[in-house]
């Protein structure tokens, strides 16, 4: 009888552990995705503003000292998470630029 409850106690316990696990790894997967995504949209949101300054910059010919350590600041950024070579484009165009003193 003994070995009759434990055996039905313990199926019990390993149906309770492995449904446990199944919504632990379920949870997980999805913080991973929504991790994904917001190095994604971080992702974005550097290019667009990398993209922008670079492209102003260019324009206008020159750039500042504080002007261009904030568009390298923000190359390090897109750079770090993976960004494509369209930013070193830019930001390498943005380097050779002359340097204006306000």
């Amino acid at each position: 009888m003994w070995d009759h409850i434990q055996k039905y106690w313990l199926t019990y316990a390993m149906g309770i552990v492995a449904g446990g696990l199944g919504a632990l790894w379920k949870w997980v997967r999805g913080k991973f995705r929504t991790l994904d995504a917001m190095k994604e949209a971080n992702l974005a949101l550097l290019h667009d503003r990398l993209y922008q300054g670079c492209k102003h910059y260019i324009a206008q010919g020159h750039i500042d000292v504080d002007s261009l350590k904030n568009i390298e600041y923000l190359y390090r950024a897109y750079h770090a998470l993976g960004g494509n070579g369209t930013g070193t484009e830019l930001y390498t165009r943005v380097q050779k630029l002359p340097i204006k003193e306000d």
